[in-house]
């Protein structure tokens, strides 16, 4: 009975002592083919997020008159939607809310294309406004319906002045052909507006 006892210590500890050496060993094994995967989408999965990293454009190569252009046009452009989209909600004349509505469509357009060609340089375009532009958006959100639509009709005469000396700027001298390409297309579409702008003016 005793010998039976003691046989069967022994195998469990043989047991056990089997049990230790292959759980020690797993860390040890050999590259699996399950592994090896793993392995294999982790280093992929890296090299493809520092690929992203470099395509998203994080140096620019711009000029510094460049990004001036790009940072001015942006903030031209978030100007013409936010003063146009107060003008929305002021105006009672049929045709200042049409062109108001126009400046909405047009410029929503074009800031997207700018926000696109931002980054694809590693630009940031500007995100609120800022000095004459958000001093022209407190006038015109502080004027009464009456007022409002000699004043609106005013800023955008002013304003599409200045972005079309920008805009011919831009197309004339950028020397990046996207840059360039940008201040090109949208620059008849500025000077449209200027004209308008001019002839509403003297209507109201």
């Amino acid at each position: 009975m005793t010998t039976r006892w003691m046989m069967a210590g022994c195998l469990a500890l043989l047991a056990a002592c089997g049990g230790e050496s292959a759980s020690s060993n797993t860390s040890g094994m050999p590259e699996t083919e399950t592994t090896g995967n793993a392995q294999s989408v982790q280093q992929t999965g890296t090299q493809a997020a520092t690929t992203t990293a470099i395509t998203g454009g994080t140096v620019s190569s711009a000029s510094p008159e460049e990004k001036e252009f790009v940072s001015d046009a942006g903030m031209a452009g978030l100007a013409e939607v936010q003063m146009a989209n107060v003008a929305l909600q002021k105006s009672e004349n049929p045709e200042v809310k049409a062109f108001a509505q126009r400046m909405v469509t047009d410029h929503t357009a074009s800031n997207q294309q700018l926000s696109q060609l931002a980054t694809m340089k590693g630009l940031v375009l500007p995100a609120e406004l800022a000095g004459e532009h958000q001093s022209g958006l407190q006038h015109l959100q502080g004027l009464s319906a009456a007022e409002f639509d000699r004043a609106y009709m005013q800023h955008m005469v002013s304003d599409h002045k200045k972005t079309v000396q920008l805009f011919q700027q831009g197309s004339a001298q950028a020397q990046d052909a996207e840059i360039k390409a940008f201040a090109t297309k949208n620059l008849p579409i500025l000077q449209q507006h200027l004209q308008l702008a001019q002839q509403l003016a003297g209507k109201v």
